[in-house]
């Protein structure tokens, strides 16, 4: 266990910040997994622009890396493209 109070903060802090940073993650995941689902062009449109967001906010905050948000949304759009 940590013996100065400053450590004791940051173990606190850290938990708090992880805790955001997963909850944040799995709004996105989420979020990625309804937009797949979809077979309705229509339905998708009004959906993508959230989710590209969504995942452009968490490489901004560091969540995920911006390579890795950068191919989420390729991938996404290569998906919204091929709806009828």
């Amino acid at each position: 266990m940590a013996n100065h109070k400053s450590s004791l903060k940051r173990i606190k802090a850290n938990d708090a910040k992880r805790i955001r940073n997963r909850y944040y993650a799995r709004t996105m995941r989420n979020a990625i997994k309804k937009l797949r689902a979809t077979t309705e062009k229509k339905e998708a449109e009004t959906f993508f622009g959230t989710v590209i967001s969504i995942i452009d906010k968490n490489a901004k905050r560091n969540i995920i890396h911006k390579n890795k948000a950068s191919n989420l949304k390729s991938k996404l759009m290569i998906h919204f493209n091929k709806l009828a």
